[in-house]
C-alpha cells in the first residue's frame, strides 16, 4: 500500500467565540474547494467543522475564552483530514459523550455534536484528557469526477 502523500494543509487559530464559527466552516470549505468538491461534500465538511468548534466554545471553554486550533490537509488519495483542537475542560468519558443526546451543556444543547460529525465524515477519532482539551480528527474522501 502506498503511503498517502500531504498535497496542501492550512492552519488557523481562532478565538473561541461563537462570532468565529462561521469563519471556521467557511474558511475549511474554501480550502477544501481546490479539490472541486460537491455541493454536499462541502456541506458536509462544513456541518462537521461548525458542530467541532461548538464543542470547543461550549464544552472546552464554558466559563471563558480560549484557543482552537484548526488543521487541515489534503492527501493525494483525494482524502481530506480535518483537526479541531482545544485547550479547555476535556471529556472525562469519551464513550458517553458521544452518544446520542448526551451533553454536558445543559437543556439547550441537543446533544448530537458527535452524531453528525460521525454521519457527515468517513472517519471520526475523538482523543481527550480532563483539564488539558480535546482533539477532533475527522476524514473525509472526496470524489472525483474528473
Amino acid at each position: 500500500m502506498r503511503k498517502r502523500e500531504v498535497l496542501n494543509e492550512m492552519r488557523l487559530v481562532i478565538d473561541s467565540r461563537s462570532a468565529n464559527e462561521s469563519f471556521a466552516r467557511v474558511a475549511v470549505a474554501a480550502f477544501i474547494a481546490q479539490l472541486d468538491p460537491t455541493v454536499e461534500e462541502i456541506s458536509d465538511i462544513k456541518t462537521a467543522v461548525s458542530e467541532a468548534v461548538t464543542n470547543c466554545i461550549v464544552h472546552g471553554y464554558r466559563n471563558g475564552i480560549g484557543s482552537i486550533w484548526i488543521q487541515a490537509r489534503i492527501y493525494s488519495d483525494s482524502r481530506v483530514m480535518l483537526r479541531v483542537r482545544d485547550k479547555g475542560a476535556g471529556i472525562s468519558d469519551i464513550k458517553q459523550a458521544m452518544e446520542p443526546l448526551f451533553t454536558t451543556g445543559g437543556a439547550e444543547r441537543g446533544g448530537l455534536g458527535f452524531t453528525v460529525m460521525e454521519s457527515f465524515m468517513d472517519d471520526l477519532k475523538v482523543h481527550s484528557v480532563v483539564g488539558k482539551g480535546t482533539t477532533v480528527t475527522m476524514e473525509k474522501k472526496i470524489v472525483q469526477r474528473r
